[in-house]
């Protein structure tokens, strides 16, 4: 204790415990990966505290946009499971193994994106390049449109999965329905101007740049 000086075991008894400050909490690699313009949403809140995530655009995604690769620990098997996430796999050096993410801290953002029970709500597809995993959107994605992914033909095949997932309605969960939140406003760097869509805020910047 800096106080009485004096060396002790556990707290001072004049002066009392401690003042603790607390580190800044980090989020996760898989959350700071997150493109900018898609978010996370809790769609479900089970025992334990364990929160059922889905990742939902906040602006307009155009069809043929890639993401990826997925990032995962390579391995022989699976140490965590999750009936609503795709089960990827990969060929390397002659060898099938799993991609792997027991954690947030082993993966990328797309370790949150669900899969899809029908082709009715399957926005990407999931394929194999060049030994790495990629998701492709199927078609443009409105704002607050969840991502839901499934295998291509080719990589259905080599997973040995069905190329079109389609799950009895029966054993379908019906989800909570998520209030939409509104879209994000683009801010300009320079004036801190607010904009609702990424081509106003480009046309605005037009702006700042003719005036440099």
């Amino acid at each position: 204790c800096e106080d009485c000086g004096k060396s002790l075991i556990g707290e001072c008894k004049l002066h009392g415990p401690l003042i603790r400050a607390k580190d800044r909490v980090i989020p996760s690699r898989a959350r700071l990966t997150l493109p900018h313009y898609l978010t996370l949403r809790v769609l479900e809140l089970r025992a334990g505290n364990q929160q059922i995530l889905g990742v939902f655009a906040k602006k307009v995604i155009q069809k043929r946009t890639q993401f990826g690769p997925y990032v995962g620990q390579l391995s022989t098997k699976l140490t965590r499971y999750d009936e609503s996430r795709l089960v990827l796999q990969v060929l390397k050096d002659g060898g099938k193994y799993f991609l792997d993410t027991p954690n947030e801290d082993c993966g990328n953002w797309m370790m949150f994106v669900r899969l899809a029970r029908n082709q009715e709500e399957q926005t990407l597809v999931a394929y194999q390049h060049c030994g790495e995993v990629y998701f492709t959107t199927v078609k443009p994605i409105e704002p607050h449109t969840e991502l839901k992914v499934w295998y291509a033909a080719d990589y259905a095949k080599f997973m040995e999965a069905s190329a079109v997932f389609i799950k009895e309605e029966s054993d379908v969960c019906p989800l909570p329905p998520v209030e939409k939140d509104p879209v994000d406003p683009w801010i300009c760097s320079s004036c801190r101007s607010t904009f609702a869509t990424f081509a106003l805020l480009e046309s605005h910047q037009c702006i700042h740049k003719d005036r440099v």
